[in-house]
């Protein structure tokens, strides 16, 4: 069996391009040919002259160079001539979704494969951009012989996926998964990392938060949240976006600057640390185009209970299993974010170890790529 990866970008930077290459990673190196093809954003010095990275014997990261990016997509006429050149050697193509390019590339590859398409989100932000792409869209969805949800949430609910429901597609879900964040308990460097950062917020609980400061993350609830929290609590956020003066300002105007402490962009020396420092982990999000939220596992797989959001629509409650890993809050709700902080930061061991096990049982690595080859038996039988 040899299997293409296709869509997103290179170098990887954001969810989907890292499911991508961990699943590219996970096959090759359970002995299956995998490659990833996708768009390069700048020139990395992993990349040789021919534009590919050799991860393994078995796995390779092919990138073409894109022209630009537009609408959150990079327009690479190269994808288009490259998967026409390679696409007859391999037995599926995983299409990851939403990226317009690949879909593209896929319909004018003549290829007559097995396709898999990997439905990680709708589009929402870019309605211009939906007009346009929804007939190649609805040519994707019909192509595919499997469509994957990373959880049954999207797969059921999704709108843009109601006809291939009515047509009985064969469709499944994939939970995402990754390796466990290091613990400080087996690291000791690690640990006097983490004692200093308890330390430089006075050993007070820590509820921390990581993303892009961007709308759809909803800090703005979770900042409005902090001032519910009791005295002994304090709320990190780590990442870096546009609302950062907006935060700063509302932090300000709320009395919060004791309390609520904007990080920055979490530089990767640092980032097992922040995790091993909190006491819970919190994702305050509030649209659907948070469809899974990968902090949610990292979080888990060190023990940290998780308070989310109930996104209608979105698989994020349903990989914050209510009552299990944590607890789930209304959306744009700050008293009732806080409320569900409180309860599990006053049943922290109890929903931790939960989380611990809930991350096992289906979001390891390992779960994923398992997972993923069985999808593909299904696909080839």
């Amino acid at each position: 069996m040899k299997v293409l990866q296709l869509g997103k970008f290179y170098p990887v930077r954001g969810g989907v391009e890292k499911v991508m290459y961990d699943l590219t990673l996970g096959l090759s190196a359970s002995g299956v040919d995998c490659d990833m093809l996708c768009a390069r954003i700048e020139q990395d010095t992993d990349v040789d002259a021919e534009g590919v990275v050799r991860l393994n014997e078995h796995g390779r990261v092919l990138t073409v160079k894109a022209y630009k990016k537009l609408a959150g997509t990079m327009i690479a006429p190269a994808l288009i001539s490259r998967l026409r050149k390679i696409c007859r050697e391999y037995d599926i193509i995983h299409v990851h979704h939403p990226d317009p390019m690949a879909a593209l590339a896929l319909m004018l590859s003549g290829y007559k494969g097995k396709v898999v398409l990997h439905w990680h989100s709708d589009i929402l932000s870019q309605k211009a951009m939906l007009v346009l792409y929804k007939p190649l869209q609805n040519w994707l969805i019909k192509r595919a012989d499997l469509i994957l949800g990373t959880t049954p949430i999207y797969i059921a609910q999704s709108p843009h996926l109601a006809a291939a429901r009515e047509r009985m597609q064969p469709m499944s879900y994939l939970p995402i998964g990754v390796k466990p964040v290091r613990s400080a308990s087996e690291d000791d460097a690690l640990a006097e990392q983490t004692a200093a950062i308890r330390a430089q917020y006075g050993n007070r609980r820590i509820v921390y938060s990581l993303g892009r400061l961007i709308p759809y993350k909803g800090y703005r609830y979770l900042v409005e949240a902090a001032q519910y929290l009791p005295e002994d609590c304090c709320v990190l956020i780590g990442g870096a976006g546009p609302l950062k003066v907006e935060l700063e300002e509302q932090i300000a105007s709320l009395g919060l600057q004791d309390k609520v402490f904007l990080l920055g962009r979490i530089d990767d020396d640092k980032f097992d640390a922040y995790y091993n420092a909190c006491d819970v982990f919190c994702l305050s999000s509030i649209w659907k185009t948070e469809a899974f939220a990968i902090v949610q596992i990292e979080a888990m797989s060190l023990g940290k209970p998780v308070v989310a959001t109930q996104i209608p629509e979105s698989g994020v409650s349903w990989v914050n299993a209510h009552g299990i890993s944590g607890l789930n809050a209304p959306v744009e709700d700050p008293k009732a974010l806080a409320e569900n902080l409180i309860r599990v930061l006053d049943a922290k061991e109890e929903f931790g170890a939960r989380a611990k096990q809930r991350f096992e049982e289906n979001f390891t690595f390992g779960k994923m790529t398992e997972g993923c080859l069985k999808n593909y038996a299904e696909v080839l039988k």
